[in-house]
């Protein structure tokens, strides 16, 4: 479990347009958007990922999230300015939440602007999921009921019970 110290922590990277983190705070929408706004952007759309209350038919009770901080901020950062170049985007923001997220709470925001919807829709889809596929972040369930279990952070793959 995480001291206090660790998680009033933050990290941060940011380079022309792009910014990532990971946090243990809350994730807050306004916030993210203020990382992406611009006067030539006539669009910005945001995903917000939440904590749903289910898994396969098992009632979830939380996630925790944990990561190895230096290479997921590295992997988020390429996927943010690989993305911004590819759809010609204004600025894109990705925040990721460690630690517990409980129900109907949100783990990842993802933030894009471009000078067009076309483009930051589809930005924004990507950028989510090169997410789940390759950032360093894994997720342990905690199911009501029944032990929880560790698995990538990819919907639909199922977990696999980690005996201590």
């Amino acid at each position: 479990m995480a001291d206090s110290q660790e998680q009033e922590q933050q990290w941060e990277l940011s380079e022309e347009g792009c910014h990532v983190s990971l946090t243990h705070d809350n994730l807050n929408v306004n916030t993210i958007m203020d990382r992406v706004r611009s006067p030539s952007a006539g669009a910005i759309v945001l995903f917000a990922g939440t904590t749903r209350d289910n898994f396969a038919g098992k009632p979830v009770h939380s996630l925790t999230y944990t990561s190895y901080h230096p290479l997921a901020l590295r992997t988020l950062l390429s996927i943010a300015t690989s993305i911004k170049a590819t759809h010609g985007l204004t600025g894109i923001a990705i925040t990721h939440r460690l630690g517990p997220v409980p129900i109907g709470e949100e783990s990842i925001l993802i933030a894009v602007s471009s000078p067009h919807r076309q483009a930051a829709w589809r930005a924004g889809e990507q950028a989510l999921e090169e997410c789940k596929d390759r950032v360093e972040i894994w997720k342990r369930e905690e199911f009501t009921g029944e032990e929880g279990v560790w698995r990538a952070n990819r919907d639909g793959k199922m977990g696999v019970k980690v005996t201590e």
